[in-house]
């Protein structure tokens, strides 16, 4: 996959993240196959223009209305409905899913492992897919997905603390294979909530780091970047500006 900006202004290291994403997408994750990867893709461009979601949306529970999702046709056999849910809520209505509905999914077939890597595809793809939104060119074409199944890979040091949902590896994660995810005892709670699925984690470091600032220098509040066109200071004005917009629990 090629992708270049046509306009001079969107840093050639930004369309470089993207093909990099694209590529990830299509492999085998740990709990995914590259099918189901792109297809949970496809998935967050589709819930979009679902129609249950927008009752979902308007009703005061989003637990108190009975329906069925509007499912991209290429979907059907490759994604279970539980996923479809997942994903279409997170897409929807994320500041308002709970630790029930999360436990509901869990008992109706998803693994706490394959959630955590749907939760890092769905943002991945939101990432991505509003950049260009906001550039004004088109979405990127998903990539063919390769063959091959899920390695099945779950840290061993992953486990529940009482800061997640989900379980996660320590924050002292050195002498481990996932000691490249963050410098020791030096990230948050919404790096770790990713870390059940290591290369998601990865992939948010990387995608951040072209979107955002990079991972190991978030902390660092003089850090910027070079050759950026927004301070530090402006940059988190727009990050936060965002993060209310979108409901984000952060």
């Amino acid at each position: 996959m090629d992708i270049r900006y046509a306009d001079p202004a969107v840093r050639d290291d930004l369309a470089a993240a993207h093909v990099r994403y694209w590529r990830r997408l299509a492999r085998p994750g740990a709990n995914w196959s590259g099918a189901q990867r792109v297809a949970i893709a496809r998935e967050v461009r589709h819930a979009a223009g679902c129609a249950f979601c927008r009752r979902l949306k308007d009703a005061l529970s989003p637990f108190a209305v009975e329906g069925v999702h509007d499912v991209h046709p290429e979907n059907r056999g490759v994604l279970s409905a539980v996923a479809v849910d997942a994903v279409h809520r997170i897409v929807n209505d994320a500041s308002r899913l709970t630790r029930g509905w999360y436990e509901r999914t869990l008992a109706d077939g998803l693994t706490d492992g394959e959630y955590v890597e749907l939760v890092g595809t769905v943002v991945s793809v939101v990432s991505i897919d509003s950049f260009c939104r906001g550039v004004g060119v088109p979405l990127h074409p998903l990539p063919e997905p390769e063959p091959g199944s899920a390695s099945g890979y779950r840290p061993e040091t992953a486990a529940h603390d009482g800061q997640s949902w989900v379980p996660m590896v320590p924050f002292d994660n050195s002498g481990t294979p996932e000691a490249d995810l963050w410098p020791v005892n030096r990230t948050g709670n919404v790096i770790r909530a990713l870390s059940l699925a290591p290369d998601e984690v990865r992939t948010l470091n990387d995608l951040g780091g072209a979107h955002y600032i990079e991972h190991g220098r978030v902390r660092d509040v003089s850090a910027g970047r070079a050759g950026g066109a927004l301070s530090r200071v402006q940059i988190e004005l727009v990050a936060g500006r965002v993060s209310i917009l979108n409901d984000c629990f952060y």
